[in-house]
């Protein structure tokens, strides 16, 4: 299976692979049965479907993980995803939170030949609406190493958003509706096992955890709690 070739189910597989590989170190069934909405069956079908042709590992009981070959077409992917992402918001004007299921459409369709012109005519972005990097036409993406989660970092920690990780549109309406964009400023003001509540120009608002880890700050200088 030659990359241009690789269908646009296993596309899907790859680059959800990827983005599970990218949250949790590796992509367990039960996650990607979740994330593309299947039967566990074709998830093993498809799994091993890649795997025949290289472009994934599957290690029972460990999950499954991409080789060089199935990254280099998942960030392909992920790519033509998030400058698609760029298109319906930059020029077309669609809501933040309703272009990644838009996006998931026009991603298959956007070959090389149009996704360069298309990074061009934005003027060449480095993030997705989101805040998320945009891999480089040869398949190199920007690492940031100094941004945390709102689930991780202490209380009376403050910083500015930088990525949101899940773009699901019921999340991201959420989101947008508390303020919580790349550039907004916010801080952790109480902690509990399930909540997190923080502050910003919205107000007061307290999150599940499971949102909270989904959205990427980072911290001020001198924002950290005092010893």
């Amino acid at each position: 299976m030659e990359e241009q070739e690789v269908s646009k189910e296993a596309e899907e597989y790859l680059e959800a692979i990827y983005r599970l590989e990218e949250t949790h170190g590796v992509a367990r069934t039960m996650e990607l049965v979740r994330m593309l909405g299947v039967a566990p069956g074709s998830v093993t079908n498809t799994v091993e479907h890649l795997e025949r042709h290289g472009l994934v590992v599957h290690t029972p009981y460990r999950g499954v993980r991409l080789t060089a070959k199935g990254r280099r077409v998942a960030l392909g992917v992920v790519r033509r995803h998030r400058l698609a992402e760029r298109l319906l918001t930059d020029f077309l004007k669609i809501k933040w939170s309703d272009v990644h299921e838009l996006a998931c459409k026009l991603e298959h369709a956007m070959v090389d030949a149009v996704a360069q012109p298309t990074e061009k005519a934005l003027g060449y972005p480095k993030v997705c609406p989101h805040g998320n990097p945009i891999p480089t036409v040869d398949g190199t993406i920007e690492r940031e190493n100094d941004i945390v989660s709102l689930a991780q970092i202490e209380t009376d920690v403050e910083g500015t958003v930088v990525k949101i990780t899940d773009e699901k549109q019921e999340k991201l309406r959420l989101l947008a509706k508390l303020g919580l964009k790349p550039g907004a400023r916010v801080k952790v003001v109480q902690k509990t096992v399930q909540k997190v509540k923080i502050s910003s120009h919205h107000g007061a608002h307290v999150l599940d955890k499971c949102i909270a880890a989904t959205v990427w700050i980072r911290v001020s200088k001198g924002g950290e709690k005092s010893e």
